[in-house]
């Protein structure tokens, strides 16, 4: 395989220019500014009579998951390419989709692409200005590049968390939303959570003062996650890397990014701002067997201009104490925020105890997941040609997680200057890949992936 030195450059603007006070002040309204938030769009054409064609570029279970709620929200709607670097990942999902939906669903041989430039004749299918969307929903660190062909296309946009990997990355995906604002495109970014009725309606209640002045929010994401083992000796370094995309920074940032930007977006939502440094601490098991790049655990200290302070915690260790929700510590009262895999489980608790038998309020059960609620609300916006553009803030939350690995990474306080003016990146030649260059890092003569050591580890 031929290796890749020469980086790509930059992108020519003001890394710094993309204020941490992005939302409203007023935390009361933010709920009402969500769905929509973000641009001042001008007017371009809605979805036409024909309806709304997809491309499905990256074809896991998250991607095909998306296509069924794309459908489910709007019976125009038809998935007419698909894309991806593997054929057999891109039969099974064309198969479970075609199952649920066979009339709408029917990707012609033709239409179906694979290859690392498949994503570009995937886009090219579609027609600009028409309300057709490009589904960005394969490995993190090919979205830039994704998002700024599909922008340039014309088309709209949803592509799936998390967003980048690396503060070029970011950047990227600013400078794409800014051009997407200019053209009047549509993008919807995977925190779905942004959608849920019951999150919203806290906010406001929070916003009118029920459990007073927010004083510090803790977010818990601990699950057992399966380690990755040794590469047998048939399989290709490449093509290793990309299907275990989890456990490689360059791919997708790694796990605790790819996932608990969930609970980060949250955290952001709620403080309604980024914060100005990230302190983290983290650390692998002594029996841990692990070949990939992830540590076992992260506990990750955000604190905001004001001194307010945000935490997240995982664990990935089987047989420990689990816990998957978002809580707000208020003056006067508790609140939960979320609850498991995303639930919009929102309560207030009669005082800082948070506990069940302490519950002053609780949102009833909502009817919608928050995933099926963002499709509703993106394809509303689609036909009815109303301002949606969720790529800024996305970026941000991404760069506020990307804030809190390098912290723990690294041993060190990172600001939030620091990793938005930062000019690392996992993998320079990322944008040309082809199967016939090595992926930026292999493993030792023992199998084992390089594996962050605090002190001597760089990536910001």
């Amino acid at each position: 395989m031929k290796k890749l030195n020469s980086p790509t450059s930059p992108p020519d603007y003001e890394a710094t220019s993309f204020s941490r006070r992005h939302f409203l002040a007023d935390t009361g309204k933010a709920g009402a500014a969500s769905v929509l938030a973000g641009f001042s769009i001008p007017a371009v054409h809605a979805a036409g009579s024909d309806g709304i064609r997809l491309a499905l570029i990256g074809c896991g279970g998250r991607g095909s998951g998306a296509v069924v709620n794309a459908m489910d929200a709007d019976d125009g709607v038809s998935l007419t390419a698909m894309a991806d670097l593997y054929d057999d990942r891109l039969e099974r999902s064309r198969v479970a989709i075609e199952g649920k939906y066979k009339e709408r669903a029917t990707v012609p041989p033709e239409n179906r692409y694979i290859g690392f430039d498949a994503f570009k004749r995937a886009i090219d299918t579609l027609r600009p200005d028409s309300g057709d969307i490009a589904m960005l929903t394969g490995y993190a660190g090919f979205r830039p590049q994704q998002l700024e062909y599909a922008v340039s296309k014309g088309v709209n946009v949803f592509m799936e968390k998390s967003f980048a990997t690396d503060p070029p990355g970011v950047r990227r995906v600013l400078k794409a939303a800014e051009e997407a604002e200019a053209r009047g495109l549509k993008i919807a970014a995977g925190v779905m959570s942004r959608h849920s009725v019951n999150r919203i309606e806290l906010l406001r209640r929070i916003g009118a003062g029920e459990i007073g002045n927010i004083e510090s929010i803790s977010a818990y994401r601990m699950g057992s996650a399966g380690p990755l083992g040794p590469k047998p000796a048939e399989k290709g370094e490449l093509e290793w890397q990309l299907r275990n995309f989890t456990k490689f920074f360059w791919v997708s940032g790694g796990l605790w990014t790819e996932m608990d930007i969930h609970q980060i977006d949250e955290i952001c939502w709620i403080k309604g701002e980024y914060p100005v440094s990230a302190h983290g601490i983290g650390g692998r098991a002594f029996n841990n067997t692990d070949k990939g790049q992830n540590l076992d655990s992260y506990s990750i200290e955000w604190t905001f201009a004001d001194g307010t302070k945000a935490y997240d915690y995982v664990r990935y260790i089987p047989k420990c104490h689990n816990d998957f929700a978002t809580y707000i510590q208020g003056s006067e009262r508790s609140a939960q925020f979320s609850g498991n895999i995303h639930a919009g489980t929102t309560k207030i608790f009669k005082d800082k105890r948070i506990a069940d038998d302490n519950v002053l309020w609780e949102a009833p059960k909502e009817e919608l997941t928050p995933w099926q609620a963002q499709w509703n609300d993106f394809t509303k916006a689609i036909r009815e040609n109303q301002p949606f553009n969720q790529a800024k803030r996305a970026a941000l939350s991404n760069l506020t997680a990307i804030m809190g690995r390098a912290a723990t990474h690294m041993g060190k306080v990172i600001t939030w200057d620091e990793a938005m003016a930062s000019e690392f990146t996992w993998f320079p030649g990322l944008d040309n890949l082809d199967s016939n260059i090595e992926p930026p890092i292999i493993s030792d003569e023992n199998g084992q992936y390089p594996v962050p050591i605090p002190g001597q580890w760089v990536e910001i």
